[in-house]
Order: structure tokens, then C-alpha cells, then sequence
């Protein structure tokens, strides 16, 4: 396949994106290969993850997540948001919620004003086995316990590093620090990421709790590496620490790219977050001769 494939850059918090829509156009069949492409900063677009937009038979659309090494991510909250408003610009739905299938399962977008889209983002996994996490077995909740880490990757550590672990259709591991800027997170993120307690590897976020309605986040994104938010992170985070009774059931969660808005009723209640979405511009990629 050859010619010029159009693409739109598009961020959530700082979490950025290139969407590829394959109802309007053709793409190529290597996909993981065009994402290593079309990621690299300095060599392609760059990204955080691409975003492909799709028909469903099981909702209204479906949203496939390449990560920047190519890998297949099951779900992206800060994605979804962006996908929402994409597919909402292009005239491919004029609805203000609309379902749209993730490997993750099908997540609810809906129009909350101008550059603000809030998503249901459905229940939380709290089974061990369903995460998938080694931390613990049973049925869950997986919060607080220790986790080892090699001394020389952060040699001034805390002493009892416990970390929390929750699906949100995709699994993370939630630590909280008193500083979070401390962190080497491009040597701590990697191994906790292919910790051998997560067998699927592990998207991790590590937070400092302001108050009781306000956090502040860190994340290594599985397949990615260190972005400027993550909103199925936030979400992890907010139950987290909601469940250890930490903070509200409100909360802003402070990233480094903007700020989220989550709420949680209670156990048997979807979690919502709500947040910014934005458009930054349109091109075209060259596709050489397969």
C-alpha cells in the first residue's frame, strides 16, 4: 500500500495521540509497524499512543490503542475522550453519548461543553486473578502490599514500598510517595512495569496525596513509557485511594499535562471521569510499497 495516509494529532491533558480513521479511509494491514513509525519524536509524528477509529457491531464504534512500541493497549481514558470528540467532528455522530468497544469492553463518552468530554468508565476490576496481578489472591481488593524492587534502581526508596493494583479494563499498579519529582521513574518505571507480579505487564502511577480532594500523578505507561497523564491511571488511583479511604469521593487528580475530575459513588457504581480534549493539527504520512 502506498500514497499519503491522513492522520489528526490530537492530546488529552498532555496525553498525545495521532487518530487514524478507518471508516473514512484505508489503512495499512502492519499496524504495529506504522505506530514504531509514526511515534518516534523525532523521526515520525510522535505519540503517546494511536488512536484507530473503527465500525462496531457491539456499540456505535470501536476504538483499537496501539502503544508506541507497537503493542495493543486494552483501554485509554484519556484517549477516549479525544476519539469522542474526533468522531463527533468528522460528522460520524452528532450523538452526546455514544458507546464505543475497547478491548477493555465497551466505555460511554458524553459530551460535558465545549473541549470537556465525561466517561463512564464502568466498574473496576478488583479481583486479583482478573487484574492480573500476583499481589494477592481471593477476591480482593489488592491495596497497600509490599513490592520489591532492586536496591540500586532507587536507592533512597522508602523502606516499606507497598503498592495497590486495580483493572480499569486495563491493570495498574498505584503507589503513593511523598514526592512524587523524585522518583527516577526511567529506571523504577521499566521494572515495575515487567514486574514479575503482573503478568501482563503493568501500566504504573505513582501519586502524593495533597488533601482529601486532591492528588497529584505520575505514570509509566505500559508499552510507552513516562506521559503527561493517564486517565484509566487516574481512575485506578481515585479507586485506590477511595477504598483506603485516603481521600473523598470527589477528587482532582493533578497531572503533568492538566488536571481530571473523578468521582465514585460507591463500590456498585461506575466511576466518572471528566476532562479536556483537544485537537492540535492534521497531516499526511507517506506509506511505502508494501
Amino acid at each position: 500500500m502506498s500514497g499519503l495516509l491522513p492522520f489528526t494529532k490530537m492530546h488529552g491533558a498532555g496525553n498525545d495521540y495521532v487518530v487514524l480513521d478507518n471508516i473514512r479511509d484505508d489503512l495499512p494491514k502492519d499496524l504495529p509497524k506504522l505506530a514504531r513509525d509514526l511515534s518516534d519524536r523525532h523521526f515520525g509524528v510522535g505519540f503517546d499512543q494511536m488512536l484507530v477509529v473503527r465500525q462496531s457491531d457491539a456499540a456505535e464504534f470501536r476504538m483499537d490503542i496501539y502503544n508506541a512500541d507497537g503493542s495493543q493497549a486494552e483501554m485509554c481514558a484519556n484517549g477516549i475522550r479525544a476519539f469522542y470528540l474526533y468522531v463527533r467532528d468528522m460528522n460520524h455522530t452528532r450523538a452526546d453519548e455514544i458507546g464505543v468497544e475497547t478491548l477493555g469492553g465497551i466505555v460511554r463518552p458524553r459530551w460535558a461543553g465545549p473541549g470537556q468530554v465525561a466517561v463512564d468508565m464502568g466498574l473496576p476490576i478488583l479481583i486479583p486473578e482478573k487484574i492480573p496481578t500476583t499481589l494477592a489472591t481471593g477476591l480482593g481488593p489488592v491495596l497497600e502490599v509490599p513490592i520489591d524492587l532492586p536496591n540500586d534502581l532507587w536507592p533512597d526508596r522508602p523502606k516499606d514500598l507497598r503498592a495497590s493494583s486495580v483493572s480499569i479494563g486495563n491493570p495498574h499498579c498505584v503507589i503513593q510517595v511523598d514526592d512524587i519529582d523524585a522518583i527516577p521513574l526511567d529506571r523504577v518505571g521499566p521494572a515495575l512495569e515487567h514486574h514479575v507480579a503482573f503478568p501482563n505487564r503493568v501500566n504504573v502511577e505513582f501519586i502524593e496525596v495533597v488533601s482529601r480532594s486532591r492528588i497529584r500523578q505520575r505514570t509509566w505507561e505500559r508499552g510507552t513509557g513516562e506521559t503527561l497523564a493517564c486517565g484509566s491511571g487516574a481512575c485506578a488511583v481515585a479507586v485506590t485511594t477511595m477504598l483506603r479511604d485516603v481521600v473523598e469521593r470527589e477528587i482532582t487528580i493533578e497531572l503533568r499535562g492538566g488536571e481530571l475530575e473523578l468521582a465514585w459513588a460507591d463500590k456498585n457504581s461506575s466511576i466518572w471521569m471528566t476532562g479536556p480534549a483537544k485537537f492540535v493539527f492534521t497531516g499526511e504520512w507517506p506509506l511505502d510499497e508494501d
